[in-house]
């Protein structure tokens, strides 16, 4: 089965993105984003992706104690991602507890970077952010384009031992899944042998059921952003009537 990330991102301290009430509600979960992480494993979910948004712009870490806190205030692996271009920062994320950092930029720009880490920390604890545009990587979230295909950094990147990619289109948005997505995630896991976890191409229960097909060729996991908060998917209108009460996010949604 896929293993489900839901995405948190964080810019200014707060969440971008709100999980919206049940169907008719006029209700927002909180933009508190170590409140949506316990929201999210209440519901169960058995990781987490966090991308400090402000730090994709400016390239530093610009949330670190949110960070902490929120690592901190839930029992289960959490991967963070955004503006991540030195050893140091990476460093110190892996000391508070987050269990695996994406390199997006640095991976084209400072590979050696890149190889450094996965020496130190190992191969499971390094994942690369491949993002494409038009067929070709982007960095610096879309700002930067390059003549690199997705499969070329990937096969790059495995050269120095990495094991993970995340692989993300930055075209127009759209609201399903298509086939273009469909035949790179495959060629990517295919011709690579990484693993590879497909982010923001699902927006139903149907993408779902078609990227599962996948797995058998190493296509593993599905980042989730905007149609989970949007309650896309059939279990979610249980969530939101469960919680129409829940005023406390606590600890005690931990479990």
């Amino acid at each position: 089965m896929l293993l489900i990330f839901p995405t948190i991102e964080i810019s200014r301290e707060a969440c971008i993105f709100l999980v919206r009430g049940e169907r008719g509600s006029k209700r927002s979960y909180s933009v508190d984003p170590v409140q949506m992480a316990v929201l999210w494993r209440g519901e169960n979910a058995k990781t987490l992706h966090v991308v400090d948004r402000d730090g994709v712009a400016d390239g530093v870490v610009r949330h670190f104690d949110v960070l902490k806190r929120l690592v901190e205030a839930v029992d289960i692996p959490v991967q963070v991602g955004g503006g991540l271009r030195s050893y140091d920062e990476v460093k110190r994320l892996l000391d508070i507890g987050v269990y695996r950092v994406v390199i997006g930029t640095a991976s084209v720009e400072n590979p050696a970077l890149v190889e450094q880490l996965i020496k130190e920390f190992g191969a499971r604890k390094v994942a690369i952010s491949v993002e494409a545009r038009n067929g070709l990587v982007q960095l610096a979230g879309g700002t930067k384009p390059t003549d690199i295909t997705p499969l070329q950094l990937t096969n790059s990147m495995k050269k120095l031992g990495v094991c993970r990619v995340l692989y993300s289109e930055l075209n127009p948005p759209r609201e399903e899944l298509t086939q273009e997505y469909y035949d790179t995630l495959k060629e990517i896991a295919t011709q690579s042998g990484v693993r590879v976890t497909a982010k923001d191409c699902a927006y139903n229960y149907r993408d779902l059921i078609r990227l599962q097909e996948l797995e058998k060729f190493g296509v593993d996991s599905v980042v989730l952003s905007k149609p989970l908060y949007e309650n896309n998917f059939p279990c979610q209108g249980l969530w939101r009537i469960n919680e129409k009460e829940l005023t406390d996010l606590g600890p005690t949604r931990r479990m």
